[in-house]
């Protein structure tokens, strides 16, 4: 199977029309009373010398939460944002200096609820290759990107359960020094296999 961006488009547009729209993955129990803040990040793709590859942020240890881990850009919904994608492309310019006007938004992903009760939906958009990043240095310590493929073989990932709850932990293998764990790595893989490219 080729991925196009035509190809990706119509995965994720079929997977937000299906069932799987109304699920959402939460990595903690969520019941009436929890109180969720909104949040979008943006899953950047790019194809570059012949094949896919998706665009990760290592955070700073100067940020508030989730300090040198390995992130999509985004954050917390602005008063007056009405959409994901107003919210992630916002994001994206201020921490890695993505204009909006340069991002192809490809579609969405089902919405995850984090350990920080944040709600994030995934918006998925394709970027320029090659591209002159402006880096926020106080929140992001390096921009770089993953094969598209390297990400997909399973053997490259564990997810293990996490005790006797429906929950799980996915963590990836080493890559180019960057270690790709927790809500970050099930977007990837929750993206993948909307694309139909990895199993299980």
């Amino acid at each position: 199977m080729e991925l196009t961006r035509e190809l990706i488009a119509r995965k994720l547009a079929e997977a937000q029309a299906g069932s799987s729209a109304l699920q959402e993955y939460a990595e903690m129990a969520v019941d009436e009373s929890t109180r969720l803040k909104c949040a979008a990040v943006l899953v950047p793709l790019m194809f570059q010398h012949g094949e896919w590859h998706v665009l990760f942020t290592r955070r700073t240890d100067r940020v508030e939460s989730h300090k040198g881990q390995v992130s999509f850009p985004g954050g917390a919904c602005d008063e007056g944002e009405i959409t994901p994608e107003q919210t992630a492309l916002r994001e994206a310019e201020e921490e890695i200096g993505i204009r909006p006007g340069d991002v192809e938004v490809l579609g969405r992903m089902s919405r995850m609820v984090t350990i920080s009760k944040f709600r994030v939906s995934p918006v998925v958009g394709m970027i320029p290759f090659p591209y002159a990043f402006r880096v926020a240095s106080v929140e992001v310590a390096r921009v770089f990107t993953i094969p598209l493929l390297w990400l997909a073989n399973r053997n490259n990932y564990w997810e293990f359960s996490l005790g006797d709850s429906e929950r799980s932990l996915i963590a990836y293998h080493p890559y180019d020094g960057e270690l790709l764990w927790g809500a970050t790595a099930r977007m990837t893989v929750n993206f993948l296999r909307t694309l139909g490219v990895v199993e299980g």
